[in-house]
């Protein structure tokens, strides 16, 4: 039985569950529910939880360990020979054998049987249903293949039956032990509470997972480059050396790190101003029509997606501002060549600041619309103009939401990849004329993983170097715009 079916019959059993419990509450307390200690539905609740949650954890743990137990026990019957490989061709032979395994499943019985161990006739059996074999296999692979589906096919007729009473015995156990003065509403609440403790701890669980998962393999890149040399070197060229030299190149943080903040800057500021005076109109200036046209509008600029916004940048906004500098250069020095490049830091910065407009906006409204309206009030009442109320209290007063608002967006801004490949182009250069190519720390995570490598040389370790860089960035920034919370609430508080 599939996944899904068994999920489908699990809901389909918490709902009678449910609909059972429910009945009983209310046969036991005479159809009157002021006898009942909580209301019908906690009971039917309890029973629902008790007759899928029990079963779900299981199946969830089953589904989890049991691939990893079969393939344990498939290699422990590889030939002798095959275990005295070397780990990477055991895992080739296994990833056969798995594949050979995929194939059986579209034969018939009577197909498998006919074939025998066949294995010339195998592989073309499998390729002519469109499971193709690198090539053909050895005989121990189509025994293994054959074992393989054995143990899958056990081992999930196992784990159906062990859920399905898991799930019917939590419902008996469940509309066992209701009674009128059964306290189910405490029960189904304390679940509730340790779900929500769950769902709130995945974010902390996931962020450490990613953390330790890219220091783990940041710390086997600086064993092999010194940390001095990537951070503060001034030359990123991770290539391969020649006969004669060294087996790696340089590998020069800077570069990436200056490309990286200078396109943010130019970004955030095209963004900050326009989204932040868009903002302030919406706010306190716009009528409720125009408003509720306005912002929509706005924020359907968050939808597009990024790599819309890098042919944009390609197509559109780099030509236009190349064929701009060579008006403005023919116009002052009579030479019509283009000290604007159609791919640069002003290219990229202006459509990322674009892209990033309906975040500060979108944010920045909803903050400023959550400032009270006594405070607007008394400064109108004191003789305030509606400027001076927005310049000297409402701005004051939603300075630290304003402050988290742009922190999301300058993190936005330094996570951006595709506009940056497109619009800034990829060389890794150290220089400040904003009409010159540069690059940033994402587009190299991305060149460095791109292909067919293996984790183990330095020129693919380097992306968890940066992606280590980046998270402290960012870590930076977030402590920063603490401070500067809780620095100005202490002043409106």
């Amino acid at each position: 039985m599939s996944t899904s079916i068994i999920l489908l019959c699990l809901v389909v059993l918490g709902a009678l569950a449910y609909v059972a419990a429910r009945s009983r509450a209310m046969a036991l307390a005479g159809g009157k529910p002021s006898a009942l200690h909580s209301r019908p539905g906690y009971y039917g609740a309890y029973a629902a939880i008790w007759s899928t949650l029990p079963a779900l954890i299981i199946l969830c743990i089953w589904l989890a360990a049991s691939p990893g137990i079969v393939e344990s026990a498939v290699r422990d019957a590889f030939p002798d020979d095959v275990k005295a490989k070397t780990a990477a061709e055991q895992d080739l032979s296994y990833s056969m054998v798995a594949t050979i395994a995929r194939g059986m499943n579209l034969l018939t019985s009577d197909e498998i049987s006919a074939l025998g161990s066949d294995t010339a006739a195998i592989q073309a059996k499998l390729n002519g249903k469109g499971v193709p074999l690198a090539g053909e296999p050895q005989p121990f692979m189509i025994d293994a293949a054959k074992t393989l589906n054995a143990k899958a096919a056990g081992s999930r007729m196992i784990m159906t039956a062990v859920v399905f009473v898991l799930a019917l015995g939590g419902a008996f156990y469940a509309l066992r032990g209701i009674a009128p003065r059964f306290r189910a509403r405490n029960r189904v609440e304390r679940v509730m509470l340790w779900a929500l403790l769950v769902a709130s701890s995945i974010a902390i669980l996931t962020t450490v997972g990613i953390v330790f998962s890219m220091l783990s393999e940041a710390i086997r890149f600086f064993a092999a480059v010194p940390a001095t040399d990537f951070f503060f070197g001034t030359v990123w060229d991770p290539r391969f050396a020649g006969a004669g030299g060294s087996s790696f190149g340089q590998f020069g943080l800077i570069p990436l790190l200056l490309g990286t903040l200078y396109i943010g800057f130019v970004a955030m500021l095209v963004a900050v101003p326009v989204g932040l005076f868009a903002a302030i109109y919406m706010a306190e200036y716009a009528s409720p029509k125009v408003r509720s046209l306005a912002k929509p509008l706005l924020e359907v600029l968050a939808g597009i997606p990024t790599i819309v916004y890098g042919f944009f940048a390609l197509v559109t906004v780099g030509p236009f501002l190349r064929d701009l500098s060579a008006q403005v250069n023919g116009l002052l020095t009579g030479n019509y060549g283009n000290f604007i490049q159609a791919q640069s830091v002003l290219t990229a910065g202006i459509v990322m600041g674009i892209m990033l407009i309906p975040y500060v906006s979108s944010l920045s409204d909803d903050i400023i619309t959550a400032v009270p309206h006594a405070l607007r009030d008394g400064s109108l009442g004191l003789g305030a103009t509606r400027s001076e109320t927005i310049k000297r209290v409402v701005l004051p007063a939603a300075l630290p939401g304003i402050v988290g608002a742009l922190l999301m967006t300058a993190s936005r801004a330094i996570g951006e990849t595709m506009i940056v490949v497109l619009a800034a182009g990829v060389a890794a250069r150290m220089q400040i004329n904003p009409f010159e190519p540069m690059t940033t720390v994402t587009v190299k995570i991305v060149n460095q993983l791109t292909g067919d490598l293996e984790f183990t040389s330095p020129q693919t370790l380097v992306a968890f170097a940066l992606g280590i860089t980046l998270f402290f960035i960012t870590l930076c920034l977030n402590i920063y715009a603490l401070y500067i919370v809780r620095k100005y609430r202490e002043q409106y508080e």
